[in-house]
């Protein structure tokens, strides 16, 4: 048997295995065709890794083995060689203490996969909130020609002629309970209509806000982020991205072409018209140092400021996913930013072209879903990052989900110094809190939890909900749930658990809100926060496992990205040598 290799324009790097007819080369490509590969499929095509989330464990990935055979489906048409890789996945719904805590383990072994195996490029099948991120860190790591492929949200849920939000309608829901607005019953026959088909969350959460932002950044091929998990047009996708990769890899279009410092502008102010989760805030910033790009909350807040929140979904607004898919999904807010001058028009997407040129010709079919400029919820929907001397790092709000008469708001802190004291207090009757309070919640950050979870949209105590009020100022260093809603300040750096001013607040002291003026500040004077601080003293527990003390070890703050420190910066995906 002859090997006679195809002809393209450069070697790849899966040849270093495959190509060749020494003992290496006879060794790599002998234990592949114990699986029925032909030998030709060795010849110099290029090597597609489907790098697939799924896992019963993370639900909304559960269907992505279907459109994984898309994919390989587009990748064969193309000429390529598809293998699928099974990747970490992380589900927010099921890990403990929290997925965030292992975005970065995830993306850490995405990075090794890629870089260790004979890959050529890489298809990042996500769909789950941290799943995107792992993976596009991963992938600009490695710099490996990449392009995202998303799950798409789950369907509209109706729940006695109302439309239910996944997540927006259990904190909803929930507080309703709490208030005794609602039986215990009717939430359990509620939770039916929640999740009922397969996909990711149907409102504007974490899921749907990264799918969107991995399409404004570039990432993905236009109008992959709204199209519904069950809808035949997603396995559309899914097979045209999977042609597209193998062109990438011919013409070596890499993520570091793809993520400029224009496309995570663009990037910033899609949040801002779509009304996306905080928790992208998080996600660009660690995404653009795997990438050498030098992005910061000031970035955040420059760009955002001037974007009105046009689209109209949960938990901002009143529809969700399936409307907005219908309505011409991102496209439509593509072109709206760019007629704005909002864009950078010439940004370069997977597709080859400009991302001008892939939304110019957008349709908008139901402009109360995605609105005009002026009928926008929010006139300035980014957001806005939070800075004074209870936060000298930064800490963010999500403007469009909060109440208006709060943004500006003077009030007595109501201390809980970890999530546990907080589920200790908050239904005590005799818990010294009214309306006018701020809530504030302690070591909840990256170190402090560890993992930083998304409780930062603590729950009212229930005399005050009982009041009929639902929405009150509160303060942590956590994140909270992208189909959350209210005035809810996070990720306050630098974090309790690091010694930052939000340790030393005490039950009584008076906290300043001011929005428009991006100010939090602790009403105490310098000399006295100094000598709080001084007092300050660590907690020295013992991390439970592993990689809880690597993570707690060398995780930074939330306003970098919560990275791993040794992971920041592109590194390549240099051919490793051969052990055999």
């Amino acid at each position: 048997m002859t090997f006679t290799p195809a002809k393209w324009p450069r070697k790849l790097r899966s040849q270093e295995w495959f190509g060749g007819t020494g003992r290496d080369q006879i060794y790599h490509r002998g234990w592949m065709k114990n699986q029925g590969f032909p030998h030709d499929m060795f010849d110099g095509r290029p090597v597609i890794g489907i790098l697939n989330t799924w896992s019963e464990l993370t639900p909304c990935n559960a269907h992505l083995r279907d459109l994984a055979e898309r994919v390989k489906n587009g990748v064969l048409e193309a000429g390529g060689m598809p293998v699928e890789v099974p990747v970490f996945s992380a589900s927010e719904s099921s890990f403990r203490p929290t997925a965030m805590m292992f975005r970065n383990l995830a993306a850490m072994a995405v990075e090794e996969a890629m870089r260790g195996q004979p890959m050529d490029g890489a298809v990042l099948l996500v769909g789950c909130d941290k799943t995107t991120p792992s993976l596009l860190m991963g992938a600009a790591s490695t710099d490996m020609p990449s392009i995202v492929v998303t799950g798409g949200p789950m369907l509209n849920g109706y729940f006695r002629g109302e439309r239910v939000g996944s997540g927006t309608h259990l904190w909803k829901f929930s507080e309703a309970v709490k208030a005794g607005e609602m039986s215990q019953e009717d939430f359990l026959e509620a939770e039916a209509s929640m999740s009922r088909s397969a996909g990711s969350c149907n409102t504007m959460g974490t899921a749907s806000t990264m799918a969107s932002m991995a399409e404004a950044l570039g990432m993905a091929l236009s109008g992959n982020a709204a199209i519904p998990a069950v809808d035949s047009r997603r396995r559309v996708m899914a097979q045209m991205s999977g042609r597209r990769i193998v062109d990438m890899v011919k013409d070596d279009l890499k993520p570091s072409d793809v993520l400029t410092k224009h496309a995570f502008e663009n990037a910033i102010r899609t949040n801002g018209a779509i009304g996306g989760s905080t928790n992208a805030v998080i996600h660009l910033l660690a995404i653009a140092g795997r990438v050498g790009i030098d992005l910061t909350l000031d970035d955040w807040d420059r760009c955002g400021r001037e974007v009105a929140t046009i689209v109209n979904l949960m938990p901002s607004g009143k529809y969700l996913m399936e409307e907005f898919f219908y309505a011409g999904g991102l496209p439509v807010v593509l072109k709206r930013l760019g007629e704005a001058g909002l864009l950078h028009k010439d940004a370069l997407t997977v597709s080859g072209t400009a991302i001008w040129d892939e939304v110019k010709d957008a349709v908008n079919t139901n402009e109360d879903v995605i609105r005009p400029v002026d009928k926008a919820l929010t006139d300035e929907g980014g957001i806005a990052v939070l800075k004074g001397n209870l936060a000298p790092r930064g800490a963010v709000i999500k403007p469009s989900a909060a109440s208006a008469h709060l943004l500006k708001h003077r009030g007595r802190a109501v201390v809980f110094e970890d999530i546990d004291d907080y589920k200790a207090k908050i239904n005590d009757e005799a818990l010294d809190i009214d309306e006018s309070c701020v809530m504030v919640l302690k070591n909840c950050g990256p170190k402090g939890y560890p993992g930083m979870a998304e409780v930062g949209n603590m729950g009212l105590p229930p005399k005050v909900l009982r009041k009929g009020i639902t929405d009150m100022v509160r303060i942590s260093d956590a994140r909270m749930s992208g189909t959350a809603y209210g005035t809810v300040i996070l990720h306050t750096a630098p974090e309790a658990a690091e010694g930052g001013p939000l340790a030393v607040v005490r039950d009584g002291d008076m906290i300043e809100l001011d929005v428009a003026a991006r100010s939090i500040r602790l009403d105490i004077s310098d000399a006295e926060l100094a000598a709080r601080l001084a007092e300050w003293k660590p907690n020295t527990e013992k991390a439970p496992s592993g990689y809880a003390w690597l993570h707690q070890t060398h995780t930074q703050g939330a306003d970098t990205g919560a990275d791993l420190d040794f992971l920041i910066g592109c590194r390549g995906s240099p051919v490793g040598k051969d052990s055999h």
